[in-house]
């Protein structure tokens, strides 16, 4: 990665959320600087595109946001990150068919729960769409259906899975078994009057006794905007439900990472861990040295191929702290926490810099978290002492 490229990477990274501007022009920068260099020309700096879509899926712009997904190639390793999101967006936005097109290569390469479910979920929210159409209808259901097996046999405490494969039973004519999956989505929320309703009317097909009770829970639980009213005069005049859909949670997005990144260790490929080990002690040889630049070129190195080493954001920190810019130094301590939240020196500078910003409440705070991850710790116990002073 061109170095001019990926400093505008990492200053975008570093840049507040609160930002926006300057963090877009950043990234765009990087993305320029990369094309333009003559050891990457015309290529895609896939890291700096991946964070623009994510910026603009943040900010509901989604044909932003799938313009720079889609530019991330198949062989590129974020490929299925923004592949997953880039499903969502057109899920979103009702196109089904373009929606599972993307989605479906992911399930069998990655089997997560929730692939699983979003392509469930998107399946049967394009069956029902697709209603006019009978046979295209069944099959989408019944590979809705197979998706949310696997995800519910793979995750059957998550509530927004048991609801989904419920909902899809009761649609394919299985009452028994969707009763089974939604009794645990109501005790999951027990205010969740669609999952009410689609019981009370499964067990009403059923001849089940209980199903009166389980109808006044529906119809107490769906006040607003009058959604049982809706529901009742649909499933009465035509027995369909097609006012209820099916639910999909969009997951924190270090979960996603950290999964695809099991899977990449998983792959034989220990020779870029043991580099990026080494140009670690490398770099903190440098800093213990003294030798900042020095150090914050290997640690570009790092953060170019492991652009989630919480270490090397500690490096960063650090280094930042030692040479007074405190802002760069709260940014890449606080992006340390964020992919390891255990490394006790990221707390204590914290601590320090809040200490010396006059923010007793902050230093307080992050002197808590220090040594709730070592009571014993000398950096932190004197960290502590300075902000009881702090306080008074």
């Amino acid at each position: 990665v061109p170095a001019r490229a990926f400093e505008a990477y990492i200053k975008g990274l570093l840049t507040p959320e609160s930002e926006n501007q300057t963090r877009e022009n950043f990234f765009k920068n990087a993305i320029r600087i990369y094309a333009e260099d003559e050891k990457t020309k015309g290529g895609i700096y896939t890291n700096a595109s991946l964070e623009l879509g994510y910026f603009y899926l943040n900010q509901r712009k989604f044909a932003e946001a799938v313009d720079y997904f889609s530019r991330i190639p198949l062989e590129s390793p974020q490929y299925p990150e923004a592949a997953f999101y880039t499903s969502l967006i057109q899920w979103q936005q009702k196109n089904y068919e373009q929606a599972l097109a993307v989605l479906r290569p992911l399930a069998e390469s990655l089997k997560l729960t929730s692939v699983y479910n979003t392509l469930g979920a998107i399946a049967v929210q394009a069956s029902i769409a697709d209603k006019k159409n009978k046979g295209k209808s069944d099959e989408l259901l019944k590979e809705g259906l197979g998706f949310l097996k696997m995800a519910s046999e793979s995750a059957p405490d998550e509530s927004n899975v048991r609801f989904n494969y419920g909902f899809a039973l009761f649609l394919s004519g299985n009452f028994k078994e969707s009763a089974e999956q939604i009794r645990p989505a109501i005790a999951f929320n027990p205010r969740d009057g669609e999952a009410y309703f689609l019981l009370a009317k499964a067990l009403e097909t059923l001849k089940d006794q209980t199903a009166a009770d389980i109808d006044n829970q529906a119809r107490q639980n769906l006040t607003a905007e009058n959604k049982y009213a809706i529901l009742e005069k649909e499933w009465q005049s035509s027995r369909s439900i097609n006012a209820i859909n099916t639910r999909v949670q969009q997951p924190p997005r270090k979960d996603f990472v950290s999964v695809v990144l099991i899977k990449k260790q998983a792959t034989p490929t220990a020779a870029p861990v043991s580099e990026t080990e080494s140009l670690l002690v490398q770099a903190r040889t440098l800093y213990k040295n003294g030798n900042d630049d020095e150090a914050m070129t290997v640690l570009r190195k790092i953060l170019s191929s492991e652009p989630m080493s919480a270490e090397a954001y500690l490096l960063l920190g650090n280094i930042h702290l030692r040479r007074g810019d405190l802002d760069q130094a709260v940014s890449s301590l606080k992006t340390a926490l964020f992919w390891d939240n255990r490394l006790i020196n990221a707390h204590v500078g914290l601590g320090k810099i809040y200490l010396q910003r006059g923010d007793c409440l902050q230093a307080k705070n992050y002197t808590s978290s220090a040594l709730a991850v070592d009571a014993e710790n000398q950096d932190a116990l004197g960290l502590q002492r300075q902000v009881e002073r702090c306080s008074k």
